[in-house]
């Protein structure tokens, strides 16, 4: 039963009286206090996590030019992105690769140099015109400040836990996990954990569509469940997943949103991705979030894969928590085997406190959820069908 609402504690943020902590600090608050106690004292707990999230991109509007042309085709910095949106919005997609400079800039670079308010080159044809939109080609530039709108959404971000990776063959594998050494050389991981929004509310009792978030150094929201939401039955009695789990599609304005929580990257031998901050305020509404947001690295585990092994079928080597994860080395094999974390968990910590102090000082209210995210959806892979029977 909710010893709190959302409404009662707006009401105490909108008078300065709400008291807020990180999820790090929270699992100190539980240690000494006890659920009960810290349920009654805390008002939210605010999670962060800034991480490579490839299933990321941007929507721009120009607006018509003069004689008007119905975008078919468009690059952006030699950049293709998608026109097949009416006539004059395109999606920039972040993994997208410059024909020019190939895997050195892409479409997270699009963002990132966009944010940081840089003008940007547009070219774009028309193969087909009509007679309301007789214009075949045009090519310009644009900043923030010229384009009407400029909004990210992103597919799939925050991933409720994640497989950490190894490699077992004898070649060094270059992957989004980072590169992997050859004869387990290494392991690499990529969650904020402790911090990370979906762990810290594994049930999804608070955060849901419509949900208000920290994104990309802005205000965004919870739009729908991410692709590949996967709620796996699999968890721990503190309801933790072990392995993905599940996802949030997020959106919010990208004029309004900082370059040092956008960034665009790049995996060697990989691709490009775009790192992308993501903080989301948790309302203890009872004893049972108190718990769920107290959880620690120890509590939180994951299965360390082999990606040797280019299937969905990837051996499990071993069964691991974050704390030894984080510690810099997990023994496999007799053998003590270094770790990485591709997610910045300093950065993580920054964004958590930045969200609690936009909270103190009344400048962020939290959203109850307009529709709770699904808990029985089941994510399938593709089946390969040839022939006839397609």
């Amino acid at each position: 039963m909710s010893i709190k609402t959302f409404d009662e504690i707006n009401e105490k943020i909108k008078k300065g009286k709400a008291v807020v902590v990180t999820a790090e600090e929270m699992i100190d608050i539980v240690k000494e206090k006890g659920t009960k106690k810290a349920s009654q004292e805390i008002d939210v707990v605010t999670t962060g996590t800034f991480g490579p999230m490839c299933s990321s991109g941007a929507f721009f509007n120009f607006g018509h030019s003069e004689p008007p042309t119905k975008i078919a085709k468009a690059w952006i910095n030699d950049v293709p992105v998608f026109g097949g949106l009416a006539a004059v919005d395109v999606y920039v997609g972040a993994t997208e690769r410059s024909e020019t400079k190939g895997i050195e800039y892409g479409g997270a670079h699009i963002i990132e140099d966009f944010v940081r308010g840089k003008s940007l080159r547009l070219k774009a044809i028309s193969p087909w015109p009509t007679d309301c939109y007789p214009g075949k080609e045009l090519e310009t530039f644009f900043n923030k400040e010229t384009v009407n709108e400029a909004y990210l959404f992103n597919p799939r971000n925050a991933y409720q836990n994640y497989a950490a990776a190894t490699n077992s063959s004898p070649k060094t594998l270059y992957t989004y996990m980072g590169v992997l050494l050859p004869k387990f050389g290494n392991v690499t991981y990529c969650t904020s954990s402790q911090l990370s929004p979906l762990l810290n509310d594994p049930y999804y009792r608070t955060i849901g569509i419509g949900t208000r978030i920290f994104l990309g150094g802005g205000i965004g929201y919870v739009a729908w469940q991410g692709t590949q939401h996967n709620p796996v039955k699999d968890r721990n009695k503190k309801g933790i997943p072990l392995g993905p789990s599940g996802t949030l599609a997020l959106i919010g304005d990208l004029k309004k949103m900082n370059h040092r929580f956008l960034r665009g990257s790049v995996f060697e031998g990989y691709g490009i991705s775009l790192f992308v901050g993501v903080g989301i305020p948790i309302p203890i509404l009872d004893e049972e979030m108190a718990k769920f947001t107290s959880i620690s690295d120890k509590e939180i585990e994951t299965v360390i894969l082999d990606y040797s092994v280019p299937s969905r079928n990837r051996p499990v080597i071993k069964r691991v928590n974050y704390q030894e994860l984080r510690s810099g080395s997990v023994e496999i094999e007799g053998e003590k085997v270094p770790t990485g974390s591709i997610t910045s968990y300093l950065r993580s910590k920054e964004i958590a406190q930045i969200l609690k102090e936009w909270i103190k000082k009344g400048k962020f209210l939290l959203t109850e959820p307009l529709e709770p995210l699904p808990l029985d959806t089941v994510f399938k892979p593709l089946e390969i069908i040839k022939g006839e029977e397609a």
